[in-house]
């Protein structure tokens, strides 16, 4: 792209202007939801409200859009400045309010939601041992790893119920929430706010996105209640029960495949592996929190304090990252949910980091950005972790050890053919959404709101699901509400994407041509580009659900064929880069844990440097003691 801002000075000036001024307020308001969600010292609901409005209130200010408005009428613009402003115009738009009540609302919903997340993060959350009746706190993340790898139903069930009392907990605020929302939605001229929400992101409205979901809701279903019966057949009716199926469908292979994941390893198995697909992060600072304690908030998410952009002069702004996940790594399965969750929330950072245009407004992850667009990325490169590609080479025990190929076919053999449940889930939470905004507000009770979740479990997934509903952590900020579906749409781009790099190169895994076209065709334009227009672009196909369809639908033996192909010839290849190897991936890696910072990577003696100190950390706080073979 052209290094410089060309066109008339002033115009340069007025975006640069607009520029900086977004700047401050996004990263005000960064810094604090980064502190309040991880709990530290000092945080404020209080502050993140006040930055949150401060941050609103810029976007929705109609003088900046007029004034944007007005430079695109100028016929001397360089193609440049044209593109920018554009960029800028179809933002503000998404947040103008002309009537002034809507700017209240919103300033009104800043507080109740901030305050809901406080109350949310200092829940005491937990299960009660079913024999003993003593109560043990736990997050969210906790309970539902223990209902995978329990043994006692009774643990499972009590896991469960731990996870059901979210819902309660937090309905009498969220109504609230719920009513204003669409309040919101309705003054700004929208059908409700599920459908203000997702035409601000996807750039079309709610019945265009419930038709691509109703038709993979239909190709699915009979895929889902024949799945539902085998497992039934396997396993007996009960593995069905909520508090049993992660269980029946996991507990297993999680066993089996634990020692292939050591938690500790998962920060260098996530640089190597982004290393060797040529990934760069150019310049970026990345703050990674991943251990689970109390008050931190219930999910993974990268954001960025810093959006990366480069300046009217060319030179170049990286890009500040906030990276959080909820490993307990001395519990069974965590490891490999860690490294997932590194891969995933690491790949939306490599997006970012790489989004190379003349405004921080490309590249922040809020509207206009498409969902789908971001999330494709970061499902994109979490998938790998499931291939006998990726496995051959990065699925290592402590003791050296690569994963056997008998542990990596029993992994296939238990999830292959329980994928679509998968897809089920995710399909849930946009229509419990839908259904949720578009219930008349007379009938709005933490009665109505819990039956609603459970019939739409029941409906859309075929029972109670082992993830109440209501413990989803997105439908409770305004950021990620009325989001879900873009996980859907992406996960249709992940499996299109991925065919056509198979088809075009031959394999994904420690290839930098991969990478390399991530980076070129994905990733650089930032939200500058339809999401839509940008699968079919690298792919040469418009986004259908064809390709993960075809996936679930393939028979087990088959793809049991090709993965052991991939296996062998990885397990023969090795990495490409090998543990102990220096790896540059641009980045500068800080790994905290709250307000301690345990290692540095400026300090520490590179990234290897602050990963052997991590190590040490992780053994320190949750093995002194416990397993001679951390030794």
């Amino acid at each position: 792209m052209v290094q410089q801002l060309d066109g008339p000075t002033e115009v340069t000036n007025f975006i640069s202007d607009l520029n900086i001024k977004y700047e401050k307020v996004h990263k005000a308001f960064e810094d604090n939801f980064w502190a309040t969600k991880m709990n530290l010292q000092g945080c404020s609901s209080e502050a993140l409200a006040r930055t949150k409005t401060d941050y609103d209130s810029f976007l929705a200010d109609p003088t900046n859009l007029k004034a944007v408005s007005e430079k695109l009428q100028r016929p001397d613009l360089s193609s440049e400045q044209r593109k920018v402003l554009g960029v800028l115009e179809r933002t503000f738009k998404c947040y103008i309010t002309e009537d002034p009540a809507a700017g209240s609302l919103k300033e009104k919903l800043n507080e109740a939601e901030a305050k809901l997340a406080a109350a949310r993060n200092t829940m005491q959350l937990g299960y009660s041992d079913p024999e003993s009746g003593v109560f043990t706190a736990a997050s969210s993340v906790q309970l539902r790893n223990l209902m995978r790898v329990a043994e006692a139903e009774g643990a499972r069930r009590s896991a469960y119920e731990g996870l059901r009392s979210i819902g309660p907990f937090v309905s009498e605020s969220f109504l609230g929430i719920i009513k204003d929302r669409n309040k919101l939605a309705k003054l700004l001229g929208f059908e409700d706010y599920y459908d203000y929400k997702v035409t601000a992101a996807e750039g079309f409205g709610k019945s265009r996105l419930f038709a691509i979901l109703d038709d993979l809701e239909a190709k699915t279903r009979p895929i889902m209640e024949a799945a539902r019966q085998r497992l039934a057949a396997e396993k007996g009716p009960a593995a069905l029960e909520p508090h049993n199926m992660s269980q029946a469908l996991a507990g297993d292979t999680t066993k089996a495949t634990d020692p292939y994941f050591p938690f500790e390893d998962a920060v260098d198995v996530w640089g190597r592996t982004f290393a060797g697909l040529g990934i760069q992060y150019r310049g970026s600072v990345m703050t990674l929190d991943l251990c689970d304690r109390q008050g931190k908030y219930s999910n993974g998410f990268c954001h960025w304090p810093q959006p990366a952009w480069r300046r009217s002069d060319g030179s170049w702004v990286p890009a500040h990252a906030n990276f959080t996940s909820l490993a307990t790594p001395d519990q069974l399965g965590s490891g490999k949910t860690a490294l997932e969750t590194l891969l995933h929330e690491g790949g939306h950072a490599a997006h970012f980091a790489n989004v190379d245009q003349h405004s921080p407004f490309f590249s922040q992850e809020r509207a206009p950005t498409s969902v789908a667009y971001a999330e494709n990325q970061s499902m994109f490169l979490d998938s790998l972790a499931g291939d006998g590609a990726w496995l051959g080479r990065y699925a290592v025990s402590r003791q050296g050890e690569v994963m056997p190929w008998s542990v990596v076919q029993q992994m296939l053999q238990d999830t292959h053919p329980y994928e679509v449940f998968t897809v089920r889930a995710m399909l849930a939470v946009p229509y419990f959404e839908k259904a949720l905004y578009e219930m008349p507000e007379d009938q709005l009770t933490p009665e109505a709101l819990q039956a609603l979740a459970d019939e739409i479990e029941t409906k859309v997934q075929g029972g109670l699901s082992p993830r109440p509903l209501l413990s989803v952590p997105h439908i409770l900020a305004d950021e990620s509400s009325c989001y879900y579906h873009g996980y859907v749409l992406a996960e249709m781009s992940v499996h299109q994407t991925r065919d056509h790099f198979l088809e075009k190169y031959g394999h994904i895994v420690d290839n930098p041509q991969v990478g390399k076209d991530l980076t070129s065709v994905y990733w650089e334009p930032g939200n500058g580009a339809m999401f839509l227009d940008l699968v079919q672009q690298l792919t040469g196909k418009p986004l259908l659900a064809d390709a993960w369809v075809a996936k679930l639908q393939l028979p087990t033996d088959q793809l049991l064929a090709k993965q052991k192909q991939d296996y062998e010839t990885a397990v023969k290849a090795g990495p490409k880069f090998k543990p102990g190897d220096e790896i540059d991936i641009g980045m500068r890696v800080r790994l905290v844990h709250g307000d301690e910072v345990i290692s540095d990577s400026d300090t520490d003696g590179g990234i290897q440097g602050a990963c052997a100190k991590f190590k040490a950390w992780v053994r320190q706080q949750y093995f002194a003691g416990k397993d001679e073979n951390m030794q």
